[in-house]
């Protein structure tokens, strides 16, 4: 990732932000230290949700209860 001082920064601001803007972020930096990291707006969109990337799973209606018993039992320390 490419660093730009703070004065070259105030200088060129435009043509960096065209490059942010192109999917190159870059640090703004001040008396050689980093200080800022400049993305594009873009970089920060919701991700798309993914539907359907197991579509033949089939989850059992007592998933939230099965194997109750035998979890409370090794709870318990009747493991067999």
């Amino acid at each position: 990732m490419e660093q730009y001082n703070m004065h070259e920064a105030k200088t060129h601001l435009s043509a960096l932000v065209d490059k942010a803007v192109d999917g190159k972020p870059f640090i703004i930096a001040k008396s050689g230290k980093p200080q800022v990291i400049v993305y594009s707006f873009q970089a920060f969109k919701e991700p798309k949700k993914r539907v359907g990337f197991l579509p033949d799973l089939e989850i059992p209606e007592d998933f939230d209860t099965m194997m109750s018993d035998e979890i409370a039992a090794l709870f318990a320390g009747d493991a067999a």
